[in-house]
């Protein structure tokens, strides 16, 4: 085994235990980038010298006894997450050059935790997007077909860890876009309840949805990374003042013949790939095998929770995205006057879908149109999440398909975006509603002449994301699913 295919874990206790130091491990990583990266264009910025300055840092903590929870890890950042002195672009042409002189909370966690920076990953432009194409720094690959998309708007983390280019990586999931990505690339995906990761130093997309989580290729790596990331900021008024649990040490704590799994009626529907709905059965089979109760229940709003979050997250991001008028940071395209430097500055700082969704948020928030859809999108938001905390008095998680087909072609999609919103069916309802979700993998599919990885999604109640976890860990011993082997 070549040292970057240890996991997260793995890597952490072989560190702390003097078998392999930092900077082996870094300079392993780091070679490997070097000679995938132009290829599979998962990383915006690398940042060599950095990290090797930290593995460096991290290997004197283990020599002086003091090693931290992940000392001396690499890790890959989404490039959504501010980190100072370093780019941050968020995927688009208006933050090019961009150099934060602040680190956002989750970073700045994961750093005091031990974690080394390898670079920032490649992703959706601000996040808008379901395929990584929508990236001003080009398209990612998904390494079990390069003719295939690994998902967005966090793909760029998606390939990096399904490639073997890092131990895990942070996300961030508005409507999917961590779950997503990681059912496309065969990882374990977690978008944690509302207010559980701090947002302060994320570049905001949809404020009321915008969520960070890691991205793992194990259960016990993405419950660390969570724990090492998650925790109350005061410097956000959305954060939770919540204690944190250690999550990957109470993986293994649950009776499966004390569990009760809701199967709604509404996720197994016309448009689902057969293929993929096999797969989940034959786990839906052996949490049965296994003692777990197991019952059809009803979200009887999940149809409209797309054209809802088509509403808000529009909304929300044209109100973010008004920041951006050349004036105090980014992009600046000078005009003849004032209004002419704003126009061209936005017209060339923003792609395509940024600016659709500028449009669709500006419409939808005007004079006589916001009643009618801004508030009624709010009020279906409601019911949708009234939906899930009725099913919840009836089971413990719900488990669903995490995307309705597998990892689609590369242009296959860019040029339809209704066909591309679609793709979120699955995971936009939990957005909606706040709640904790998790994506594992269950095994892979024939499409084509490509063997593709299926996804599982498993849904829990506000911050009850353990019992999600210990349900996707209890899935993970029973399964035999194999990640993709390092090329």
């Amino acid at each position: 085994m070549e040292l970057y295919e240890l996991g997260l874990k793995e890597a952490a206790d072989q560190i702390k235990a003097g078998k392999i130091t930092s900077v082996e491990l870094t300079k392993s990583y780091l070679d490997r980038i070097a000679s995938r990266n132009e290829e599979m264009k998962a990383y915006i910025t690398v940042c060599a010298d950095k990290a090797l300055e930290m593995a460096a840092e991290s290997d004197k903590r283990v020599k002086n006894g003091n090693p931290r929870l992940i000392e001396g890890v690499p890790v890959a950042i989404k490039d959504l997450f501010c980190t100072k002195g370093v780019q941050t672009t968020a995927g688009s042409h208006m933050l090019e050059g961009f150099v934060p002189p602040y680190e956002s909370t989750v970073t700045e966690n994961l750093w005091n935790a031990g974690a080394v920076m390898l670079g920032k990953t490649n992703m959706d432009e601000f996040a808008m997007g379901s395929s990584n194409e929508t990236s001003y720094f080009g398209d990612v690959k998904n390494p079990w077909d390069k003719t295939r998309t690994p998902g967005g708007s966090s793909g760029g983390s998606a390939t990096a860890v399904a490639d073997y280019l890092c131990a895990a990586a942070t996300g961030s999931d508005t409507g999917g876009s961590i779950r997503q990505p990681a059912a496309f690339t065969g990882l374990v995906g977690i978008k944690p309840t509302y207010g559980r990761c701090s947002r302060f130093g994320m570049v905001a997309f949809a404020s009321s949805l915008d969520q960070a989580g890691p991205m793992a290729r194990s259960v016990e790596d993405a419950a660390l990374m969570l724990r090492c990331m998650a925790g109350y900021d005061e410097k956000d008024s959305t954060s939770a003042d919540r204690p944190l649990n250690d999550y990957d040490e109470h993986l293994a704590e649950l009776d499966v013949k004390s569990l009760k799994i809701g199967l709604p009626e509404e996720y197994f529907i016309e448009g689902l790939d057969p293929v993929i709905k096999a797969e989940i059965d034959k786990a839906l089979e052996n949490f049965k095998q296994g003692g777990a109760e197991i019952k059809t229940v009803s979200l009887p709003h999940t149809k409209y929770a797309v054209p809802a979050y088509y509403i808000i997250a529009p909304a929300e991001a044209a109100s973010n995205l008004s920041r951006y008028d050349g004036m105090r940071y980014g992009l600046r395209v000078e005009g003849s006057n004032l209004n002419d430097t704003y126009c061209k500055t936005r017209s060339a700082g923003f792609g395509e879908e940024v600016k659709r969704r500028i449009m669709v948020g500006n419409y939808t928030l005007s004079s006589g149109y916001y009643d009618a859809y801004y508030t009624k999108a709010q009020k279906v938001r409601a019911l949708i999440a009234e939906d899930f905390n009725k099913v919840f008095e009836e089971v413990d998680v719900i488990i669903t398909p995490t995307t309705p087909t597998v990892a689609f072609e590369l242009g296959g999609k860019i040029t339809d975006p209704i066909a591309m919103y679609l793709n979120d069916v699955f995971t936009t309802p939990a957005s909606l509603a706040g709640l904790p979700g998790i994506s594992v993998p269950v095994g892979t599919v024939k499409d084509g002449e490509s063997e593709l990885p299926v996804g599982m999604q498993i849904l829990a109640k506000p911050f009850a994301l353990q019992t999600a976890m210990q349900v996707a860990y209890a899935h993970e011993q029973m399964t035999d699913f194999k990640m993709r082997s390092a090329e």
